[in-house]
């Protein structure tokens, strides 16, 4: 999933990025309001976590102008934002969830934490109730970075969990390229390379080993779907 954290904090925005990575999320960076206004112009987001003091602006204004639709982007109005920030009071948690904050976070905070929150606001477009995602006899537990088919554990890279994340959370319609681009690597991803075309691949074949049918399918000309039924999932 894709992350855009706004923190004017540099140790702390350099570190939540590294422990988000870990997490399997693709991770962009802004240090001002001015610089979160261009990425959110360009950039789908899932989620934004968001400070309240920015050099240039603050967060509230930033959700407010989100969810008014005044910042025009393919996030959309309904993009999850989390308020991150030191300004714990009464008044400011109501505020940020008044303009339209999904949720607040005071700092100091534990990133197990803060990423069981994001989790949670993830699910929110996800069937289910729980961190566990199924599909077919494929199971993914996004809280303890765990995937099997069946009884066998899938040995998967950080980039290939995330595909298969994104891919679960949309059994049997078709996912284009680009929008896994756009959702599972960040902004200094190359368009142009086949990463994701390989990415697919080795992750089909990590899915589908002996004699078992295969999930992911190709199709031509339009993305891949994963399939919830394998018995009719093509291979390409």
């Amino acid at each position: 999933m894709r992350v855009l954290i706004v923190e004017d904090e540099e140790g702390l925005a350099g570190a939540l990025r590294i422990g988000l990575v870990r997490e399997g999320y693709a991770v962009d960076l802004a240090t001002t309001a001015g610089e979160a206004h261009e990425k959110l112009a360009l950039t789908a987001y899932d989620i934004v976590l968001l400070d309240v003091n920015l050099p240039d602006g603050n967060g509230f204004q930033l959700a407010e102008q989100v969810r008014s639709g005044e910042l025009d982007g393919p996030s959309g109005t309904d993009v999850r934002l989390l308020m991150l920030t030191a300004r714990g009071g009464l008044p400011d948690r109501v505020r940020g969830l008044d303009v339209g904050a999904d949720d607040y976070v005071v700092k100091p905070f534990a990133l197990a934490e803060l990423t069981a929150r994001l989790r949670a606001l993830l699910r929110r477009d996800v069937r289910g109730t729980s961190s566990v995602l199924r599909v077919g006899d494929v199971t993914l537990d996004a809280a303890r970075q765990l995937a099997h088919r069946g009884r066998r554990e899938l040995s998967l890279t950080l980039k290939e969990f995330a595909v298969l994340r994104y891919l679960m959370t949309r059994p049997d319609h078709v996912v284009s390229s680009e929008e896994l681009l756009e959702h599972v690597w960040d902004e200094n991803a190359d368009p142009f390379t086949q990463t994701v075309r390989v990415t697919v691949g080795t992750l089909r074949r990590k899915l589908s080993v002996d004699d078992e049918p295969p999930m992911i399918e190709t199709v031509i000309g339009r993305g891949y779907r994963l399939r919830a039924d394998p018995a009719v999932a093509g291979t390409a």
